[in-house]
């Protein structure tokens, strides 16, 4: 496809570098100039200098008969005017922008090909919030992607002494527990990829990726590692709009609260916030820490804007003794680093923003993309079209599929009931199939395997 992105940060610049290695057009536009020849000097792509929002830039960059636009600055504004001249005068076919002001989340009626047509809208903050609490329902997970609206769960947790299937075959999982539909779609060992059987045997430290049911997830994790006692007190560090996107969907189940600088702030968040404390203070200070009694929290998430108040407030809550520390860390030079020491998970906000982005670029009837392992590998829920004769899954069986080397089918939705993946297993009309991607490369070919012939038309 060719494909046009607005803005070289962090979102833009990295979904560029996913998008053109999959032999994509890419032309990205900025007013940065250095940036944008950074950018040229590592990946093959085209780059405008301008305002992505001015129709001179926007045709210079070849707007006229792009397929796709992908506006991603940081200026809100600048998102929905570039969607909306693309829209006017080049009928750009499908246009995403990010729009990051709660403001504008209040007023859907905006978005419509009448006034502000963009397709798509993407909250990096949203995102965020949801990836923050899944992990914080499930205490001891790594990462938690949803499929199929909810049904299913793929869940990623690190095997540890005193949990079941340790040192034991995978079929050992099914003999143990009958009753509960899961499979075992990935195994990463000492950094590498394991396509897993009923054969492979699962080791301490292994990074374990397992589907099953909403339901079942505690007890599928219950196998891998001892079970963690769940989190009942949050200390969340900086009251911006993730902090209290968070707040508010945690602060019915859970003893929540919010450490902010700046006083209005902290005023307005005790006028929306029902059941959270809202401290004014500096989260990187060890007396205010001790008086909130860090060392009883459960949680501590360091949401700032700012990466080294993040790392250094993360560093102190757990030296004083709080169980677990989730930190948003935006440059990707730091997760690495961080996760190796006393930051238990680190999150980058420009992954999640991108896995969201994705499902819409994806080519087939591609509804969910969940990108992980820094963008090496994906989770994609794609839906079988057509019939025997149009489609290339549909009415074949999983064993006769040309799946590529390191795929892995792992499950698959049919109305309402979630099928764990056999080879014997045949895919339907409707069927919502779960794959698990080691190799990003590869996914071109996964996406023409669900891509449904001139004869289903």
């Amino acid at each position: 496809m060719k494909i046009i992105i607005i803005g070289a940060g962090q979102v833009g610049a990295t979904l560029a570098e996913n998008l053109s290695s999959e032999d994509n057009d890419i032309t990205v536009i900025d007013t940065d100039l250095v940036r944008l020849r950074e950018l040229q000097d590592r990946l093959d792509i085209q780059t405008v200098e301008g305002s992505g929002a001015h129709p001179d830039v926007l045709k210079q960059a070849g707007c006229n008969d792009a397929d796709m636009l992908i506006a991603v600055s940081n200026q809100d504004e600048t998102n929905m005017v570039a969607c909306q001249v693309a829209h006017t005068l080049f009928k750009t076919p499908t246009k995403i922008g990010r729009v990051r002001s709660s403001a504008y989340s209040h007023y859907p009626e905006l978005f419509n090909d009448q006034a502000l047509p963009m397709d798509v809208r993407i909250s990096p903050e949203k995102e965020v919030t949801k990836h923050l609490s899944r992990l914080i329902r499930y205490p001891g997970a790594l990462q938690v992607m949803e499929f199929a609206d909810g049904k299913v769960q793929l869940v990623v947790v690190k095997a540890e002494k005193g949990g079941p299937l340790i040192d034991q075959p995978i079929s050992f999982l099914k003999e143990h527990m009958p009753s509960i539909q899961t499979r075992i779609a990935a195994i990463y060992r000492d950094g590498q990829s394991i396509s897993p059987d009923g054969n492979t045997h699962i080791r301490a430290n292994d990074e374990v990726f397992f589907l099953t049911a909403q339901r079942d997830v505690l007890d599928v994790m219950s196998e891998l590692r001892p079970l963690d006692t769940p989190y009942r007190r949050i200390i969340i560090a900086g009251g911006g709009n993730i902090g209290e996107r968070l707040a508010h969907s945690l602060e019915k189940e859970y003893r929540v609260k919010i450490i902010e600088r700046d006083l209005e702030r902290c005023r307005y968040l005790s006028e929306n916030l029902d059941n959270t404390i809202v401290l004014n203070g500096d989260s990187s200070k060890q007396e205010l820490l001790l008086e909130e009694n860090i060392e009883s929290t459960d949680v501590f998430c360091a949401l700032t804007n700012n990466d080294e108040a993040n790392i250094m407030s993360s560093m102190l809550a757990k030296v004083l003794g709080v169980r677990t520390v989730m930190t948003i860390i935006n440059n990707p030079a730091y997760v690495d680093i961080v996760q190796e020491g006393m930051i238990d998970i680190a999150i980058s906000p420009q992954q999640t923003t991108i896995s969201s982005l994705l499902s819409y670029i994806r080519r087939g009837d591609v509804v969910n993309v969940h990108s992980m392992r820094k963008g090496a590998a994906e989770a994609l829920e794609a839906v079988a079209h057509g019939d025997h004769r149009s489609s290339k899954v549909v009415g074949r069986s999983i064993a006769n599929l040309n799946l590529p080397e390191g795929t892995t089918i792992g499950a698959i939705v049919r109305e309402d009931d979630l099928i764990i993946a056999t080879s014997e297993l045949v895919i339907q009309a409707e069927d919502h199939v779960i794959i698990f991607v080691t190799n990003k490369k590869l996914i071109p070919a996964v996406e023409q395997l669900f891509q449904v012939g001139l004869t289903f038309f």
